[in-house]
């Protein structure tokens, strides 16, 4: 996983203070300025969201304006989950 969050450029992962995703450990990878991807943790388990924030200073600190769960439980072994970041990030 950790290859997946460098090839993407993710950030680090931060706890998450806006309740979204329940204070669990988060990261994000920009879209563009309004628009990201996000990995929330829950200890060895990753769901991707997709989502819009007004900045990227608001995420883990702000609902976001829109949200929608992409992947649930994460795995790069199945490709329909890395097409789910490709089709955003590439």
């Amino acid at each position: 996983m950790e290859n997946i969050l460098k090839y993407y450029e993710f950030s680090d992962f931060f706890k998450d203070a806006s309740g979204t995703f329940s204070e669990k450990l988060i990261c994000f990878s920009e879209i563009n300025s309004k628009h990201f991807l996000i990995f929330a943790k829950d200890n060895e388990t990753y769901n991707l969201y997709v989502s819009k924030y007004r900045s990227k200073k608001d995420i883990g600190q702000f609902p976001p304006e829109i949200i929608e769960t992409l992947v649930q439980n994460y795995d790069k072994s199945i490709p329909e989950h890395r097409v789910a970041i490709k089709r955003y990030l590439v």
